[in-house]
């Protein structure tokens, strides 16, 4: 036993300067890996910031464009909306979910990404046709393009609602929801719903910006769409979200 404890006291006396430098080394490899876990890795997650994760915010920024009237603006009339929405959406509405799943040729799934988040649906299906989900794409590109150019922070937008069934359209009018109707533009892929009152905030920083301020970020962006001919768009005061079909 003496032997060996002879054997150690040798070792680390011969070898004290590598081990101080390896100890060192762990230390500083530690407080890197501590530093990355506080402060993310770069990459956007693509579910709802934590509220504990939320720094301060104390810096209140905005977006300098011209305020407008929504309901004057976005008026598109439901009669417009479903005869583009018959034209070139489903040849049908679905029944109900089982029977939507029949047509998923001719649909794209929609998913939470960067630029915005497909809610909880519990009425409506995350699918549109092809056309509609590159419009809805775009809208969240260009919504993403105004705010880096301003130096605003990176916020993400709700997409609401989707493709009605014709099932989840019974189980809305039941629920009150006046704005659901059995010829809704909905069940033909073509239409989504965009919450102009919810906003997700994803970069980590003091500046914030007020709901009515993104409000008007997303209004720009969708009048740019409509006045290119892109989109039809209604405004809901009581569903509190901007009423989209796509054209082409």
């Amino acid at each position: 036993m003496e032997e060996i404890i002879a054997f150690i006291v040798a070792f680390l006396s011969k070898h004290k300067k590598q081990l101080m430098a390896a100890v060192v080394m762990a230390v500083v490899l530690l407080m890197v890996v501590v530093g990355v876990s506080r402060c993310g890795d770069g990459n956007v997650s693509l579910e709802p910031r934590a509220e504990s994760q939320e720094p301060e915010e104390t810096n209140l920024v905005a977006y300098p464009g011209r305020t407008f009237d929504y309901k004057k603006k976005f008026n598109d009339l439901q009669s417009k909306q479903y005869a583009v929405a018959t034209k070139i959406g489903l040849p049908r509405p679905p029944k109900d979910n089982e029977d939507a799943a029949k047509m998923r040729n001719k649909l794209v799934e929609v998913k939470t990404n960067r630029n915005y988040i497909v809610d909880d649906l519990t009425h409506s299906a995350p699918y549109l046709i092809p056309s509609a989900k590159k419009e809805l794409d775009a809208i969240g590109e260009e919504w993403a393009d105004i705010l880096q150019r301003n130096g605003l922070p990176h916020y993400r937008f709700y997409v609401t609602s989707i493709l009605r069934t014709q099932e989840s359209i019974k189980h809305l009018q039941k629920s009150g929801n006046i704005n659901s109707v059995t010829t809704s533009c909905h069940c033909y892929g073509t239409t989504f719903d965009l919450a102009y009152m919810r906003y997700d905030k994803v970069t980590c920083t003091s500046d914030y910006m007020h709901q009515d301020n993104l409000k008007l970020v997303l209004g720009q962006v969708l009048l740019n769409h409509q006045r290119a001919g892109k989109i039809y768009v209604k405004y809901e005061a009581k569903q509190s979200c901007f009423h989209i079909t796509v054209r082409k």
